[in-house]
């Protein structure tokens, strides 16, 4: 199911299920901003799992094009957990990050769940806000969980929502 909406910046875009078929796509988008990018046959794998679940965010009228966004997700016992999130840099500022979650959210509701969690790198401060504007709160630290471009670290931060 396509679900489409507008964003005053005079682009449109959908949200469907995410699908083997973009794991490729999926990929490009996650090496923008990841030191340990997933590959495509990675995101295939998780896809192919039957507890975890993705949205794809596409510009409308753009035909056959790739995702410009992903959420991929995963339900276990009544647990959300985001596995990893991302926007292509040429589509950011656009609220699609704040819809994909909402997606998930949403995804989690309609099955009951009681809670969703997810680690978020301390220094992304943009994702930190939209977590927190979505109801997440820290629970936890992870030092040193991930890699930096100067081969440093950062620690992760655990959030969680509940859902009930």
């Amino acid at each position: 199911m396509r679900i489409p909406f507008l964003h005053s910046r005079s682009r449109d875009y959908s949200l469907e299920p995410l699908a083997g078929k973009d794991a490729d796509a999926v990929a490009l988008i996650h090496h923008e901003d990841f030191v340990r990018p997933w590959s495509g046959g990675e995101f295939a794998d998780l896809l192919s799992q039957n507890t975890v679940f993705g949205y794809a965010a596409r510009e409308v009228g753009r035909g056959k094009a790739p995702p410009v966004g992903f959420v991929l997700a995963r339900l276990v016992a009544g647990e959300g957990e985001i596995l990893t999130v991302a926007v292509a840099r040429t589509h950011r500022r656009q609220g699609l990050g704040w819809r994909l979650m909402d997606a998930v959210l949403r995804e989690l509701h309609g099955q009951r769940a009681d809670a969703l969690f997810l680690e978020v790198d301390e220094m992304n401060v943009a994702a930190i806000a939209l977590y927190r504007r979505l109801g997440f709160i820290q629970v936890g630290k992870r030092p040193g969980y991930y890699k930096t471009g100067d081969a440093g670290t950062s620690s992760a931060l655990v959030m969680r929502r509940d859902l009930r």
